[in-house]
């Protein structure tokens, strides 16, 4: 699947904004395309003054300028932990990285493998024998159980820590530790009243199950689909292994194919972009295309744009969530202000895969 254009050039703008400068071989490998393409995509760019070139380099035109304290924070490492495989955050560990070595930090980054257990708790073990500084975080949580017994375990963290892109219950024992996360709600809100505005009245959510911002996503549909204009909703898993427990049998895979195909829904919110694609794809083979039979709003946006029909998606603000969540911390080490648990707000991409009805 070929990526538009303007899509990637969108996200070499996201990758030079979120690093201050980024290189064109680095770019093209990220991109998987070829450096002479990344290198004419730069040139527009630059042409359009929305960044600068350098010899083999791509430049922000305002580097990120780091909030600290009354006194500076000093040198050091911070250790940055995240789930195995999760290209969500990707683009959160590149914005956190950023505003990090601008601070004067050193990142070293942990991968928590899929194991039964939390692999988080022998990692930070480690990286706190090695005398880091401060700890960014984003759990992989992969029940609610999970998500509770952690709780305890980062608060009595010793060393400043941030949760990143996970929103800790609020009342909770880590309710008053800082941390940085999208506003899934509104994602979920403009995902469905996007697919209201275009006349969609029976809309599916098919997400996973297996993470916090799943749950998020559950929770928000669970209230917004309740809008009078919304004649009929459902909630299944986005893939047979999407769930919690991944022990138990695959779900029903045709379940999607059945209200679309027999129950006439029309509007669909698929979470994440590969799930979705991947829905799309088995549908397609069914007979059921998108837009023609029912629309389709990803939520994630990380390869949503690369599909034969290029998904319309909801876009978290994964760059800016690591940064902002970079900078809390480096506020924190600098001994500045109280905690804060920030939320951002995602966007609407609107693409091929949405039509009125």
């Amino acid at each position: 699947m070929r990526e538009l254009g303007g899509d990637r050039r969108r996200r070499i703008l996201a990758a030079v904004e979120a690093r201050g400068e980024a290189r064109v071989t680095d770019l093209a490998a990220e991109l998987e395309v070829s450096v002479v393409t990344v290198r004419r995509d730069v040139e527009g760019l630059a042409r359009e003054g929305r960044l600068r070139r350098g010899h083999g380099v791509a430049k922000a035109l305002v580097p990120h300028v780091v909030a600290k304290a009354e006194h500076e924070v000093g040198g050091g490492a911070v250790a940055l932990v995240v789930p195995e495989r999760h290209a969500y955050l990707n683009e959160a560990v590149h914005g956190a990285r950023s505003a990090l070595e601008e601070g004067g930090m050193r990142v070293v980054l942990h991968i928590a493998p899929r194991i039964e257990g939390s692999a988080e708790h022998s990692i930070v073990e480690r990286v706190l024998a090695d005398d880091v500084r401060g700890l960014l975080i984003a759990p992989r949580w992969r029940t609610a159980e999970a998500e509770e017994a952690d709780y305890g375990w980062i608060a009595d963290m010793p060393v400043p820590t941030v949760v990143m892109e996970r929103r800790p219950r609020p009342g909770s024992v880590l309710h008053a530790t800082d941390s940085v996360c999208t506003d899934h709600w509104y994602g979920v809100h403009l995902a469905v009243d996007h697919l209201v505005s275009l006349g969609h009245k029976r809309i599916v959510l098919a997400a996973r199950d297996d993470s916090p911002t799943a749950r998020a996503l559950r929770a928000a549909f669970a209230e917004i689909s309740g809008r009078p204009e919304i004649e009929e909703s459902a909630v299944i898993l986005s893939a047979p292994d999407a769930g919690p427990d991944h022990s138990a049998p695959p779900q029903d895979e045709g379940e999607l194919a059945e209200l679309v195909g027999e129950r006439g829904f029309t509007g669909a919110v698929l979470h994440g972009d590969v799930d979705a694609l991947m829905l799309v794809e088995r549908l397609a083979e069914a007979g059921l295309h998108v837009p023609r039979d029912y629309s389709v709003v990803a939520y994630d946006d990380v390869v949503a744009a690369l599909g034969s029909t290029p998904l319309t998606a909801v876009a978290p603000p994964k760059a800016e969530v690591g940064r902002v969540a970079a900078e809390q911390l480096l506020r924190r080490l600098a001994g500045g202000g109280p905690p804060q648990r920030v939320q951002l707000m995602p966007e609407l991409k609107i693409r091929g895969s949405t039509k009125s009805i």
